[in-house]
């Protein structure tokens, strides 16, 4: 397949599959608001590639729901035909595997990252987008994306001629901070075109689930 066929058809299914996300927080009919959302369904199916059951108390402690919000989830997901249960919890379905398995063709690598001169939050979590430096402007819309769920602060950067930059610049982001610089590369291996971006809080979840709000909607403005 020729090279710009095969990018319009990876952003196609790309876009599909954030839409797959976004119906399972659907409300399903009912008037009740919920209290998961997009980043959310995307950690509990990360979760459930980790483990090959997960219980519902496992749910809520990873993913920050009380019980009914869970079950709720649990549900949709059900219903999406993303998962099934047993006695010895749920697991993912081969729709579920290959749902999350793309997406993670793109967000690919996920870190926390110590507080230092650039990343200023107490809780910094990364993500990696696979070859998608040329949607990426100011990197302002990335911040916007992870302010809506909490962030203090998101920084985006990409790698540009074997560097880390901001979009925009030449300059390597961390010439002054090698020891960050250096973690970023051993734990994401960002290649030419990559994307980094960094959400910040107080609080680690928050940090991390206002990090998978701006990449997913990221990938969803292609």
């Amino acid at each position: 397949m020729c090279p710009i066929y095969m990018e319009l058809y990876t952003n196609q299914s790309l876009r599909k599959n954030i839409q797959a996300l976004q119906d399972i927080v659907s409300r399903k009919g009912s008037s009740k608001v919920l209290t998961f959302s997009i980043p959310h369904v995307l950690k509990s199916l990360q979760l459930l590639t980790e483990e090959k059951f997960v219980s519902r108390a496992t749910f809520g402690k990873e993913i920050h729901l009380g019980e009914g919000a869970v079950k709720t989830l649990i549900l949709h997901l059900k219903e999406a035909g993303m998962i099934d249960t047993t006695k010895s919890g749920t697991f993912l379905t081969e729709k579920g595997h290959k749902l999350i398995n793309q997406i993670q063709s793109v967000i690919s690598k996920e870190c926390k990252i110590k507080k230092c001169s650039i990343l200023q939050g107490k809780y910094n979590h990364a993500v990696l987008l696979k070859n998608y430096s040329n949607i990426v402007k100011t990197g302002l819309e990335q911040r916007d994306y992870a302010i809506l769920y909490g962030s203090s602060g998101c920084t985006t950067m990409i790698c540009k001629n074997k560097k880390i930059v901001f979009p925009g610049d030449e300059k390597e982001c961390f010439i002054k901070d090698i020891k960050t610089g250096t973690y970023i590369l051993e734990n994401l291996s960002p290649n030419e075109g990559d994307v980094i971006i960094i959400s910040s809080s107080n609080d680690p979840f928050v940090a991390e689930i206002s990090a998978k709000n701006s990449a997913l909607w990221t990938l969803a403005s292609v």
